[in-house]
């Protein structure tokens, strides 16, 4: 992959990151390393380097809002849940996405067909 291709697909991700991360949270509270994790699970290798910074903002923009919980094994863990204001955060994201990814799809379809 070209250095210009890596950094496309990383700008791809950090763009649809807020709605990830609001949607995952929006499904069950978690804390910033399993966030990440889940993110793996759907295929996106996000660093914690992009998603704390993100759930600070979240946290700051009061889209989340956080609570700790002691960890058997380390320090207490920061955990992420959706406030009123993250749900229709999230609500408001999704639809975009669908405006943007129909856009996208009308496009490439035509493309194909062409």
């Amino acid at each position: 992959m070209s250095r210009i291709q890596a950094q496309q697909d990383a700008q791809m991700v950090r763009a649809v990151l807020p709605l990830l991360a609001l949607t995952l949270i929006g499904e069950e509270e978690s804390y910033g390393y399993q966030l990440t994790e889940r993110l793996a699970a759907l295929g996106l290798e996000v660093t914690t380097g992009l998603v704390y910074p993100l759930l600070s903002r979240l946290e700051r923009d009061n889209l989340v809002r956080t609570r700790m919980v002691a960890s058997t094994n380390g320090p207490p863990r920061k955990y992420f849940a959706l406030t009123p204001a993250g749900e229709a955060a999230q609500a408001s994201a999704k639809e975009q996405w669908r405006v943007v990814s129909a856009a996208v799809r009308a496009a490439t379809d035509k493309e194909r067909n062409d």
